[in-house]
């Protein structure tokens, strides 16, 4: 979440006059995130959020991230769901920009995740990866390995500019990436961005999932791959097996990961800490000043991406073998 396009009080009144929400008694910009503008409403019957979709989504898209909301609310996945205006659409436009009213979920991400939560965001992210079967749309991986040398080619001149060195390390790993991906592995829809931020909690117990506009249609482990690196990791830099061992083994209790998926997973963890680095690399090279969002640091994820170069088995993330639940 962030703020990139800033809103009027009288614009926003209009906005809603649409949707059933009662009267707007104050808002605030959310800046947290890099991807759209986000806003805190609070009205005379509740709290929701308010999403200004940026240029850097395509408006296109937006039927398949509302859509795949609703499906997964249906089948049990706590997550917001849009809010339909009184002619029955999710979308509107304001200050120039496609919006959408979301539902509010109570909860808090955590600055400091443990085992225990880790175990949970397993889990959900099994939960989702089954519920999410049977959507009609379906949406590419603009930012899985197909996408990675575009992405490249766009910040790779000034590589060396956040470390020295990183142009040619990075593009030695991108060759390699590109001939050895797993193209066989069971796939369907992935969040494709389940970090802290996007993740709630009641005290101990997760209460959804949040910002589902990364979700698309690849392999279900890269999607694992990506919580590891999310989650597993400390401050230090240092992978945490205990934290790695509890987030597949919830994921496990739910969907069991196949041979080819436990084979494939030190490889797709390198390729997700990829993905992350260059997006992070591009933000840091390319966000405006005085945008209000944080940008977040590339070389966190090549320190990640060097340490699963030394991974020769999923077992080295804490994985055990286990069956679905009863």
């Amino acid at each position: 979440m962030a703020v990139y396009t800033d809103i009027s009080e009288d614009d926003l009144r209009q906005f809603l006059g649409p949707y059933e929400v009662g009267e707007l008694t104050s808002y605030k910009g959310i800046a947290e995130g890099v991807e759209n503008s986000n806003f805190l409403l609070h009205t005379t019957t509740g709290a929701y959020i308010l999403t200004l979709y940026e240029k850097r989504v395509d408006a296109g898209d937006l039927p398949f991230f509302l859509g795949l909301m609703q499906h997964l609310a249906d089948r049990g996945l706590t997550c917001p769901l849009p809010l339909a205006r009184a002619d029955g659409a999710l979308l509107g436009t304001l200050s120039g920009r496609p919006a959408a009213m979301i539902t509010f979920l109570e909860g808090m991400w955590l600055r400091k995740p443990e085992a225990a939560h880790c175990r949970e965001v397993g889990r959900a992210l099994a939960e989702m990866h089954v519920a999410g079967e049977g959507f009609a749309l379906s949406r590419k991986n603009a930012l899985s390995v197909s996408g990675w040398r575009p992405l490249w080619d766009k910040a790779k001149g000034r590589a060396d500019e956040v470390q020295p060195g990183v142009a040619a390390e990075i593009a030695a790993e991108l060759d390699h990436l590109e001939a050895e991906w797993p193209r066989d592995l069971p796939a369907g829809v992935i969040h494709a961005d389940l970090f802290p931020d996007n993740v709630f909690f009641l005290g101990e117990h997760l209460s959804g999932l949040i910002d589902f506009y990364f979700a698309c249609n690849d392999l279900l482990a890269y999607d694992v791959s990506i919580c590891l690196n999310a989650w597993c990791f400390e401050k230090d830099g240092a992978f945490n097996m205990t934290k790695g061992m509890a987030l597949l083994a919830g994921y496990q209790s739910v969907r069991a990961l196949t041979a080819g998926e436990i084979a494939a997973l030190p490889l797709l963890a390198r390729g997700s800490a990829l993905r992350f680095f260059l997006t992070r690399l591009y933000d840091w090279l390319t966000t405006p000043a005085g945008a209000l969002v944080v940008k977040k640091d590339p070389l966190e994820y090549l320190r990640k991406l060097q340490f699963h170069r030394s991974v020769h088995s999923a077992l080295e993330y804490g994985l055990t073998i286990s069956e679905p639940d009863a």
